[in-house]
């Protein structure tokens, strides 16, 4: 693993390289879903901080576990994959930061569980970018209104948009478009200027089209 993480993290080096974009303002997030904690403590001795969860009934004891594991030394967990309303509060218990905003009920029960003030939360709007409207996310042509909505929360850090490229469009067509919907997305909040994108099989396109958060996890985790 520990050789699979360098070269990945060579990888993204090369990418921002030939991209002329500056390595310290991409993010590696490291996807430990279906993995043990004990690959979570071999990632934070590799020197890892970042990791993602998708499903919080398995992240949320993994998080505890994990800063047993490292004496409470802080670690960032990122909750990227869909939530259920009534997860948000559990998330809310160890997550920095929700990438995967995508519906009116969830962003109305963050609301809700956040309205006592005692803390903040960095959100991603995710963008739906198939034909299909059934499927998870914001369309881009709704991305702005339901910016509005999400600035309306004061507890709500918006930090930009997140996406997946579809398995049946070129990643870099998908990624264009998440940068185009970033590019509107700071029209309304110039600080939302972050980018979520880019998995194990297509991060280097996403890092051409200005991703600063990257989710990679097989790449890194496959023969842990």
């Amino acid at each position: 693993m520990a050789s699979a993480l360098a070269d990945v993290q060579a990888r993204i080096a090369k990418a921002a390289d030939l991209n002329s974009r500056p390595l310290e303002d991409i993010t590696l997030i490291v996807v430990s879903k279906n993995k043990p904690v004990s690959v979570a403590k071999a990632l934070f001795d590799l020197g890892i901080r970042d990791f993602g969860e998708n499903r919080d009934q398995e992240a949320k004891p993994k998080s505890v576990e994990l800063t047993e594991l490292t004496n409470g030394e802080e670690v960032t967990w990122h909750f990227i994959g869909q939530l259920q309303s009534n997860k948000v509060k559990s998330m809310l218990t160890y997550a920095s930061s929700l990438h995967s905003l995508d519906r009116d009920s969830l962003l109305k029960e963050l609301a809700k569980q956040l309205s006592s003030g005692e803390r903040t939360l960095d959100v991603f709007i995710e963008l739906n970018l198939t034909q299909d409207e059934g499927r998870g996310g914001i369309e881009p042509k709704n991305l702005l209104p339901f910016a509005e909505a999400v600035l309306a929360v004061p507890q709500l850090r918006l930090k930009g948009v997140m996406s997946v490229a579809p398995l049946e469009v070129d990643p870099n067509r998908a990624f264009e478009a998440t940068w185009h919907a970033s590019e509107q997305l700071k029209t309304v909040k110039p600080e939302a200027k972050y980018i979520s994108a880019g998995m194990s099989h297509d991060f280097e396109a996403a890092i051409a089209h200005g991703a600063t958060h990257l989710r990679i996890g097989s790449a890194i985790t496959a023969f842990a």
